[in-house]
Formats: structure tokens, sequence, C-alpha cells
């Protein structure tokens, strides 16, 4: 039986499905827009056996043969995000899955088979402070997540920012995004003022902004000038990966510009006179909130690197190379001291 508390008719005819997950945000957007030749699946979420049975109970509830499938149309590549797109596009009969490039790049970098992200970014958390303790369980937290991504889908078509996509009989137009993930994309119709955001903007909490090896060498700022961009689109509803549509576009990203101007404050306060690691500022950061567990550490100190970058970036720290030179430390500026 499905929980219909973790489904929402939308007044545009669209179904929000609430897909479950195992981390702390509970839950991903899934969309599902009708149009006069199917069904578009956005963000279908994580594979796991729950998520199976469940989307297999959603469609049946539904009435929503596999064929009447004909798109799965992804913002980003995070395994939330993209996980279900290749069982969604064999259950569909090989139905196209639409995403950018890098985003479909950034996918194959991290949850490939032979990928070896996971020990470039356990090495760059361990050059940044973190306990060598916590390599293991980071290892295997990162390289858990190749089969929840897995098949991934085979026949991919991108989408260049700029474009057009029809889904629900609307052509929308593809917005690039940065700095929650590389090649993110959202969605804008001028005509009905909807947006499509992912987790470009979130309503209640903000989008993870992360550094990682071999990616955006400072992510905040280009997630910034992400919303900074954004912030002139007229958006009536907006609908984000996480939690519910919102009418309050414009003051939300006013409210996340704040938000990390305020974090970089509080990083600086925070710091004090003590030359720093990323990973013990992080700690201080978020303290109680991080404990043992490998997926919030990697948030969390992922975005402790980002805002550290940033914060150089504006000459208010200096990078310090320890005696072993390997460990990075962090120190305030002298100006700004």
């Amino acid at each position: 039986m499905v929980d219909h508390s973790r489904v929402n008719r939308l007044q545009n005819g669209w179904i929000q499905v609430k897909v479950p997950l195992p981390f702390a945000l509970k839950w991903v957007n899934a969309y599902l827009v009708p149009s006069s030749e199917g069904w578009t699946v956005i963000d279908p979420g994580l594979r796991t056996e729950e998520t199976t049975t469940y989307w297999t109970e959603i469609l049946r509830e539904f009435k929503i043969c596999a064929t009447d499938i004909k798109q799965i149309v992804l913002t980003h590549h995070h395994p939330d995000h993209y996980g279900m797109a290749g069982w969604f596009q064999e259950l569909a009969d090989g139905a196209p899955v639409y995403m950018s490039q890098v985003a479909r790049d950034a996918a194959m970098r991290l949850w490939d088979e032979q990928e070896t992200f996971s020990d470039e970014l356990t090495e760059a958390f361990l050059q940044h402070g973190m306990d060598p303790s916590l390599k293991g369980d980071m290892l295997e937290h990162m390289r858990s997540f190749r089969e929840r991504v897995s098949p991934h889908p085979e026949l991919v078509n991108f989408i260049a920012v700029g474009s057009t996509i029809q889904m629900g009989d609307i052509s929308w137009l593809a917005i690039g995004g940065e700095g929650h993930a590389p090649g993110h994309l959202s969605f804008y119709d001028s005509s009905s003022k909807q947006l499509i955001c992912g987790d470009q903007v979130l309503p209640d909490i903000s989008p993870n902004i992360g550094w990682m090896p071999g990616g955006d060498p400072n992510p905040l700022r280009a997630f910034l000038a992400s919303l900074n961009n954004m912030s002139s689109l007229d958006v009536s509803t907006a609908y984000p990966g996480h939690r519910d549509p919102f009418t309050s576009f414009q003051s939300r990203i006013e409210q996340l510009l704040e938000h990390h101007e305020q974090r970089l404050v509080k990083m600086i306060e925070l710091m004090g006179d003590d030359t720093v690691t990323a990973f013990e500022l992080c700690e201080r950061l978020f303290s109680n909130r991080l404990g043992s567990n490998a997926h919030q550490l990697r948030f969390a100190l992922a975005e402790t690197i980002a805002h550290l970058i940033e914060l150089e970036q504006r000459k208010l720290i200096v990078r310090e190379q320890a005696n072993d030179r390997l460990t990075i430390k962090y120190v305030k500026a002298k100006a700004y001291k």
C-alpha cells in the first residue's frame, strides 16, 4: 500500500513523490509530469530495495504503465536524484535519460565501478586534518553508493544551458547553476512562472556547498554567483528537490545569500587566534551534529573547506603548510587581526 502522506497531487496536475532516503533528509522529491505523449519522471531518487518496491507501488497506484514513461529528467548527478535513473530506463524499455554532460561525467567519476574518487576524497580529507581513524569509515561510506546508483543509464541525452526540453506539454528553459553540484540544471517556464529548481534553491534548508578534489576550485563563490543570476527569474511556484513546493523564491535567495555571509563570519570567529585545520574548524562549527556518522561528516567537512577557500580568496585568512608538508592549516590574515 502507498503511504499517501508521501504523495501529493499538485494543482498543475503533477504528482509529487517523496522517495524515502536512509539519511537525515528522510526523503527526496521526484515529480511525475503528465503530457499528451506520456509521463516524465524527474529525479527518481536513490536505488535501494525500499525505493524499488515503493516506485512499483506508486506506478500501480496511479495506473502508470512502464510504456507510459517517455523520459527521465535529472537536475544533477547526486545519488539521491540520479540513483534510480538506470532502473527506470530499463523499466520503461529504454526511455531516454536527460541531464547535462557535466553532471553525467561527474556521476561516472564518482560512482562508476572503476572510480578512484573515493580514495581521492578520503586522502584530501586527511590532508585537511581528518582523524586517520575515520579513514576506513569514509572509504566504506563513499563506495557504498555504487550499488545505489546501479545500473547507470545507458542512453543519455545531454541538455545544454540555454536550450529547452519538453515536459508536460511545456517547453522548459534549462538554467545552469553551480556550487551544489557541477552541471546542475534547473528548468524554467516564463509563461506559467514555474521553476523546477532541483537542489539549487531549497526552502527551509541550505543546499550543501561542498568542495571536492578535481572539482570547482571555489564552489561557494560559484554558488553565490548562480543565486544572483537566478534572482532575476520571475517565479510564482518553485519545485525543489527537498521539502515542498514554495512561492517565496526571491526572498529565499536573499536568505541563502545572507546565510553564507553569516557562515563566513562565524568561521572567522571560531578560528580565534588559532591555526586550525578544516577538520578542527568543522568540529567547532557543527559540534555534536557529527558524531561518528561518515555521511554527515563528508558533507560538513566538504562545506567547511569550501568556505575556507572563499575566506582565503577574500584574503581574510592565510593557508599554512604544516611541518610534514601534507597537512593544510589556516590562520587569520594579519590585516584582519
